[in-house]
């Protein structure tokens, strides 16, 4: 076979960039190799920003004109400036050293700019720039894409809960018939655990350091000792929307991401969770999907309607957490004060929230096709009086009557059992007539508890 040497969607090694690039598109402008530049750029930019207001003898306060070009080159920055970026560290085989010899290219037309030049990257060391980048990207790929979706799909379930509140359903607990529910209270749960793990992602406090090369300020305080450079760096970092890590070597330890991948892979799991229930709840007939124009469930099967967007989306899931879960357990591990073992592990940031998106599309695409079948959900339960064993016998304990547990266990266990043989063994208890009447006039339909208040309360 001959493969082109130009990337396209079908050369692509990842899916990510081919089957799925459409769908990992929205992390683009965060995650990709050109947005790291940009941020790279933007970090730089605000750097030699505050120098300049700083009141440094060598550095007069930029003008306005100055201000306006320095935002042009963060505001304006594109796929060429890029790819020159790449140009230059061909000759560098240094990527940040590569950004600030194109920053200088960029101001070098620029009398004033011109003259502030070495300025630029001025006591930095490149972790400097890359973990405030990191800090940046992350947060825009969060509240961008992962956020969104997330809210999204909450919402989709919340709505579903309230659907389906009224709508009983017998329970399976080990797979077995259980306690009956309902369909919108089981819905309920899921939206209330996603909820609180959205929460937890959005309570995560992206950090940066701009400290220099171990963390100290060590060439800051040789060129400008009379400056509070910690409060200066700080004050950068927070016109950036970023919070200071006063302590560090020299990276910045990435527990935050650690902090960030956890949750984010907690709320996967969620959903890989919701995803197999409802695969079940579809095999059980208790929803159908609705038919896509030409699309084919099976090869060779022509009746098959396959629930490929909840495998689809179980599968990413899976893929995702393994990759955030690396992250997780190796970014905040450094030999001494600095070992790159980092930074090409960052550099798949894009590989693990790309297969979140990805997920969370296909489980929305999924929850939009379903189609309640309420006569198979109430053909089951009304199937299955044994369930009520439980209420039977814990009125019977109310009420002392002998071996309450026993007498119903040897009644039902294992074994079906119909409504005249229920109705049957409670008239011959010994109960006072309001609960016995309770008790005959219960339906697996009707014993579900608070279930329709709380499916609601969500």
């Amino acid at each position: 076979m001959q493969v082109s040497s130009q990337l396209s969607p079908l050369n692509a090694l990842s899916p990510l960039d081919g089957r799925y690039a459409g769908k990992a598109a929205v992390l683009r402008s965060t995650l990709s190799e050109a947005a790291f530049m940009a941020h790279r750029v933007e970090v730089e930019v605000a750097w030699l920003l505050g120098l300049a207001e700083a009141g440094l003898p060598e550095l007069p306060a930029f003008s306005e004109d100055a201000k306006q070009r320095l935002e042009r080159v963060v505001n304006q920055f594109s796929e060429d400036d890029a790819a020159r970026i790449k140009e230059i560290e061909k000759t560098t085989n240094h990527d940040v050293k590569a950004v600030e010899y194109w920053l200088k290219e960029q101001v070098a037309e620029h009398a004033e700019l011109s003259r502030a030049a070495e300025f630029i990257h001025f006591a930095c060391t490149s972790e400097d720039i890359n973990n405030t980048s990191h800090a940046l990207m992350l947060t825009r790929a969060r509240e961008q894409a992962l956020l969104p979706q997330l809210n999204q799909l909450c919402a989709v379930l919340k709505q579903f809960a309230r659907d389906f509140a009224r709508q009983p359903m017998l329970s399976r607990t080990h797979g077995q018939p259980a306690s009956p529910t309902t369909l919108g209270k089981e819905f309920a749960n899921f939206a209330a655990r996603l909820e609180r793990a959205i929460q937890a992602i959005e309570a995560v406090q992206p950090l940066a350091k701009l400290n220099g090369a171990t963390g100290n300020y060590n060439a800051h305080m040789s060129a400008y000792p009379e400056i509070d450079w910690p409060a200066f760096s700080k004050g950068v970092l927070q016109r950036l929307g970023l919070t200071q890590n006063e302590h560090t070597i020299q990276i910045e330890p990435h527990d935050w991401m650690a902090q960030l991948f956890d949750a984010v892979a907690r709320a996967n799991t969620i959903l890989l969770d919701l995803n197999r229930d409802i695969w079940g709840y579809i095999s059980l007939g208790y929803f159908k999907q609705r038919l896509k124009e030409g699309e084919v469930g099976s090869s060779t099967m022509p009746h098959k309607v396959n629930p490929i967007d909840f495998e689809n989306s179980e599968g990413n899931l899976g893929l995702a957490n393994a990759m955030l879960r690396h992250l997780s357990e190796k970014l905040p591990i450094s030999r001494f004060q600095r070992d790159l073992t980092d930074s090409t592990v960052l550099r798949n940031l894009g590989v693990g929230f790309g297969y979140c998106v990805v997920a969370y599309d296909a489980c929305l695409r999924g929850l939009g096709k379903l189609e309640l079948n309420a006569q198979a959900i109430d053909a089951d339960i009304d199937a299955c009086w044994e369930v009520l064993a439980e209420p039977v016998q814990t009125v019977m304990r109310r009420y002392g009557l002998p071996q309450p547990y026993e007498q119903l266990k040897a009644l039902t266990r294992g074994k079906g059992i119909t409504q005249e043989a229920l109705t049957g063994f409670i008239q011959g208890l010994d109960l006072p007539e309001e609960p016995k009447q309770r008790l005959l006039n219960m339906t697996p339909r009707s014993y579900v508890g608070l279930a329709v208040e709380l499916a609601e309360k969500v």
